[in-house]
């Protein structure tokens, strides 16, 4: 699983101590010897543990204890033991607990997906807050689902927005897209159930439905069984963990969300105390 550089997490500690902690400083306890813990206040899948961990290193303390992303934790489950001089452990304390709130919020969501919808595919899109990329793709990968696309530059995706500068039938941009990206799924995003039989018929390898529900999937799929091969259909926009199983009842193999990156933090404790 991936980690987030010592760069990035170095910009974030210079973010929230930039020039010393001003409080603990000027109270004298910078050199006392502490203990911090980190522990979930309810269930939750954690993300960004080690990232944590790394931000107490980095301030000065020395972590004994901590448990790796994708960890289901229960109500009061401690997953980070860190020591060493109080002044350390203060400068590491917010920047790591809210980093871990956050993705594992979006981990937890994920993972409530993936558990609805046993057996399918749950791939996350591309709609994380802008400049916290790195740490979504992690919490999306901790709650067990994938990613959708990490940005423009790697799948094939074409709009209705791209669609309208298209004069020709499907079927020529189609073999045009093969032809120039043979290596590469062509999917195609319809807004009924009429386009997207359309569409698979043209010979797009996957169809992403905008916001239709269950049962205009299932007619789809139905649709377009027969063809060789059969395109895979995703269902997009509006997936969640209240309607998953609807999806994968219908028989769709592959649900596109954004689901888990909107959403409250999980909520972590931190005790923090002389040693």
């Amino acid at each position: 699983m991936i980690v987030l550089s010592d760069s990035a997490l170095d910009a974030l500690l210079a973010q929230d101590v930039p020039y010393g902690d001003l409080t603990t400083d000027s109270l004298g306890i910078a050199d006392q010897p502490a203990r911090m813990s980190f522990a979930a206040r309810a269930a939750m899948v954690l993300a960004g543990g080690e990232e944590a961990a790394r931000l107490v290193e980095k301030a000065g303390g020395r972590v004994t204890r901590v448990s790796p992303s994708g960890t289901r934790l229960e109500a009061g489950a401690v997953f980070l033991e860190a020591d060493g001089p109080a002044g350390a452990l203060h400068r590491a304390w917010k920047v790591a607990q809210t980093l871990t709130e956050y993705a594992s919020g979006i981990a937890s969501r994920a993972r409530r997906i993936v558990d609805a919808a046993p057996g399918v595919t749950v791939a996350c899109t591309r709609k994380n807050f802008p400049g916290a990329k790195d740490l979504s793709v992690k919490a999306v990968i901790a709650g067990g689902a994938v990613m959708h696309r990490l940005g423009l530059s790697e799948t094939l995706l074409v709009f209705p927005e791209h669609r309208s500068f298209l004069p020709g039938p499907p079927e020529d941009w189609i073999a045009a897209l093969r032809r120039k990206a043979p290596e590469k799924k062509i999917v195609v995003e319809a807004g009924s159930v009429e386009e997207a039989v359309a569409l698979a018929k043209a010979g797009a390898d996957v169809i992403q439905l905008e916001k239709l529900p269950p049962e205009a999937a299932a007619a789809v799929i139905a649709a377009t069984r027969a063809l060789t091969p059969p395109p895979v259909v995703a269902p997009a926009g509006g997936v969640t963990e209240a309607n998953a199983a609807a999806y994968a009842a219908a028989g769709c193999r592959l649900l596109v969300t954004s689901a888990p990156f909107f959403g409250p933090p999980a909520d972590v404790k931190v005790t923090l105390r002389p040693a």
